[in-house]
């Protein structure tokens, strides 16, 4: 499940996408009402507080259309493997949906937050909530680095939180390379990981990368 950005639409980040449906990932990725690029009268903000509740009605009727005969997504779907993840507002509102006690759903078990960060009065970190893979450029100037790594030190493990270097908000995750396709292969093996229990391992090779990224890992 991806939560687009404010004032953009899926399709932005659809290389991104199009990689974990490679990899063998149902991809649901929908434009909310308020928030997308298209929204009549322009983008509004106001309703952040509200695609947590989104997220999780997409999830809900995702599993329905699972079970129904003779639907195209009849039995692709493991409802014991379901991941949320998000850029900017998207990375907000994933990060809701995964560990904030109003709005946390219980079926997410795992949480992809690129350039995220908490809603106001989110409270603490559940104790047992799902994996976390933030990722943060260290040049972004509309998220700060420093609000990733505050989040960052308040999670509970395991947790694991990939710097950029030098990239910023944007680009990273829509067409810029080398740092695309690091994001491609690091988020695939974190999900591989931890929703289909391949080696950690993997997914330590795909975020290092010197010069390019650091990564802090809490397993």
């Amino acid at each position: 499940m991806f939560a687009h950005g404010f004032a953009l639409t899926p399709a932005t980040y659809s290389r991104l996408l199009s990689s974990w449906t490679e990899a063998g990932y149902v991809v649901a990725a929908p434009s909310f009402p308020l928030e997308n690029a298209d929204a009549p009268g322009g983008p509004n903000e106001s309703d952040l507080v509200n695609q947590p509740r989104d997220v999780s009605f997409v999830i809900s009727r995702l599993l329905a259309l699972n079970i129904r005969p003779g639907g195209v997504l009849e039995g692709k779907i493991d409802p014991s493997r379901i991941a949320v993840a998000g850029h900017s507002d998207g990375g907000v509102t994933a990060m809701a949906a995964a560990y904030d006690h109003r709005f946390r759903d219980r079926r997410v078990r795992a949480a992809i937050v690129l350039s995220g960060a908490t809603l106001p009065r989110m409270g603490p970190f559940p104790e047992r909530g799902p994996p976390l893979l933030a990722v943060q450029g260290t040049a972004d100037r509309i998220n700060a680095p420093g609000t990733t790594a505050s989040f960052f030190r308040l999670a509970r493990r395991p947790k694991f939180l990939l710097w950029l270097l030098r990239a910023s908000h944007l680009p990273p995750y829509r067409g810029q390379e080398p740092q695309l396709g690091i994001v491609e292969r690091a988020t695939i093996s974190f999900l591989d990981h931890y929703l289909r229990g391949r080696p950690l391992g993997a997914f330590e090779k795909a975020a290092q990368h010197p010069g390019l990224t650091r990564l802090t890992a809490d397993p």
